[in-house]
């Protein structure tokens, strides 16, 4: 299942992703899900030292802990337990942030959302934000993005920022000025019900964020009506302006150049201008979800293995952009896992030195972490 459409004489760059590839499980302890949340974050500290991940022995993986391993040693230590999920697809959205001296995460305690900072050194918790959930931060930086839960956001329709150094929180942008900015766009998406800001994800420079739309639709939250989300605004924090809006949200992600935004199927939004640029000669992975490398010349996807010869299989594919070359690196049968109303999908993502990938699997009832390797670049 290799794909390639370059001349042989020029050299490969996927060649150390075509062979001499260790996949392996990050933990080996039986009947129980590891659930690395998502797509836009790696689990990996950023010393390299730890693998982050959300452990559940209930089927439907509703209730657990977050648990570091240590990757020398192969140590796993519980960082918090008893943590109430929305759904196993994100887990408790667990992420490292300020340079990995902390992780941050949300939970459903005594009937509220709260957001969560904990120290990894000392399991000392801060409540950042109550009836807030986490947004995707960057890990080397000490900012979090929040927003009210998209199904009932009790009054946080807008986009919050904390800084965990200074303990200082901001708005930089509402759902109000978004809907003034978009009037046309919102209007034929969302008629006049009130809407919020959710899923914020903020580039890996800090000036710039990425968010959908949300309007309540009622009911419980462990339910796929429970709003109704769509859009993709893009906002420029530095300059306080809008940049555009598209229509659909996909499942976007950050180039590490802070400008350009990666989405489905293969397709490079500029930022600035909202245009769209299609990689033609990549295979489309129905269900993907893909993440760049932090050098921005590969990135990674998951879906299904239908347009690769391989019907019902899904599988791990690492893509070169410049080339339009890409290489399967691993197939398998992604259909048990959790039990979850939302359940959890592959979600590669590499690691900041490049020669890692780690993603879910659910080929058995229970969802396993695995981390696919290769040797250093010569």
């Amino acid at each position: 299942m290799e794909r390639t459409n370059s001349p042989a004489s020029v050299i490969d760059p996927l060649a150390r992703w075509r062979s001499g590839v260790t996949i392996t499980p990050v933990s080996t302890v039986p009947n129980r899900h590891t659930i690395h949340n998502y797509y836009r974050t790696s689990p990996e500290s950023p010393d390299g030292r730890w693998i982050l991940y959300f452990a559940s022995v209930t089927r439907d993986g509703h209730l657990g802990s977050l648990c570091l391993t240590d990757r020398e040693s192969g140590e796993e230590k519980v960082l918090v337990e008893n943590i109430v999920t929305e759904d196993a697809h994100r887990a408790a959205c667990q992420q490292w942030v300020a340079g990995g001296r902390f992780v941050v995460f949300h939970d459903f305690r005594e009937d509220r959302w709260v957001v969560i900072a904990v120290d990894i050194e000392t399991g000392e918790e801060q409540v950042i934000a109550v009836d807030r959930q986490v947004g995707w931060v960057q890990p080397n930086a000490s900012v979090v993005s929040l927003y009210g839960p998209h199904w009932e956001p009790d009054g946080f329709h807008d986009l919050e920022l904390f800084d965990l150094e200074s303990g200082k929180s901001w708005i930089p942008v509402t759902a109000e000025a978004t809907r003034e900015a978009f009037p046309t766009e919102i209007a034929e998406e969302f008629g006049d019900h009130a809407i919020s800001i959710c899923f914020p994800d903020i580039s890996p420079d800090l000036t710039r964020v990425f968010y959908k739309l949300s309007a309540p639709k009622g009911g419980d939250f462990r339910s796929a009506a429970a709003s109704h989300r769509q859009q993709l605004i893009c906002f420029d924090l530095e300059q306080d302006r809008f940049l555009f809006l598209d229509r659909d949200w996909g499942h976007p992600n950050w180039h590490p150049d802070s400008r350009t935004i990666l989405n489905v199927p293969n397709v490079l939004i500029d930022s600035d201008t909202g245009e769209r640029q299609q990689l033609t000669d990549l295979p489309v992975l129905p269900g993907a979800h893909p993440s760049f490398d932090t050098s921005g010349e590969y990135f990674v996807s998951d879906g299904r293995l239908d347009n690769l010869g391989a019907p019902g299989e899904w599988g791990i594919v690492v893509n070169h952009v410049a080339s339009q070359q890409s290489q399967l690196i691993h197939g398998f049968d992604d259909s048990q896992g959790s039990t979850s109303w939302r359940r959890a999908h592959p979600h590669p993502v590499f690691t900041a030195d490049g020669q890692r990938i780690y993603y879910n699997i659910s080929e058995t009832p229970w969802v396993t972490l695995h981390v696919a390797s290769v040797g250093t670049m010569e």
